[in-house]
C-alpha cells in the first residue's frame, strides 16, 4: 500500500488526496473559515455609540441639529426609538474599519481624557464584536454641557 492510500484510510473518508502525495480535507478546510462574513456600517455605528456613550464625562453624542431633530422624533408617537448611532460616522472595510464621532462632554472634565477614554472602549468594543481592525477614532467636541443648561431643562419639563 502506498503512504497515501493508508493515510486515506486512517481518516476513514474524511479526506482527499491530491496531487503529489498531499492530503486536503473536504470541503476547503475548517468549518469556521468556510464562507465570508460582511459587517454592515450601521452595525459598526450602533456598537462604537453605545460604547462611547458609556464613557463617563461623555453627555450626548452628534451635533446640536441632529440632537434637536433627535428629539423632535423621540416625542413623535410611533417614532423611532432613541437613536444610538446619531454622532457616529463609519466607514467599514472587509478587515478594517475608521470611525469619526461627535460628541457633547460635561462641563468640567477633561477633554483630553475623556477623548482617550472614548477611544479605548470604542476600540475595543468594536474589535472584540467585529473582529475588524480599528485603525482610526476620530473624536470632535461639539459642545459642553453647562450646568445651568441642566436646570433650565428640567425647568421645561416641569411647565
Amino acid at each position: 500500500m502506498t503512504e497515501t492510500t493508508e493515510q486515506n484510510r486512517r481518516t476513514e473518508g474524511d479526506a482527499l488526496s491530491t496531487r503529489k502525495g498531499q492530503v486536503t480535507r473536504r470541503g476547503g478546510g475548517e468549518p469556521g473559515v468556510r464562507g465570508r462574513t460582511t459587517i454592515a456600517d450601521g452595525v459598526v455605528e450602533k456598537i462604537a455609540g453605545m460604547a462611547a456613550r458609556d464613557v463617563d464625562g461623555v453627555h450626548a453624542m452628534g451635533s446640536g441639529m441632529s440632537r434637536t431633530f433627535g428629539a423632535v422624533r423621540d416625542r413623535v408617537p410611533g417614532g423611532t426609538t432613541k437613536s444610538v448611532s446619531r454622532g457616529v460616522k463609519v466607514e467599514v472595510g472587509e478587515v478594517q474599519a475608521a470611525l469619526d464621532l461627535e460628541i457633547v462632554v460635561v462641563y468640567g472634565v477633561s477633554i483630553a481624557d475623556v477623548a482617550r477614554d472614548v477611544r479605548e472602549n470604542v476600540i475595543s468594543a468594536v474589535e472584540r464584536m467585529t473582529g475588524l481592525e480599528v485603525v482610526e477614532v476620530n473624536i470632535a467636541v461639539s459642545d459642553v454641557k453647562l450646568p445651568e443648561e441642566e436646570e433650565e431643562e428640567e425647568e421645561r419639563r416641569i411647565q
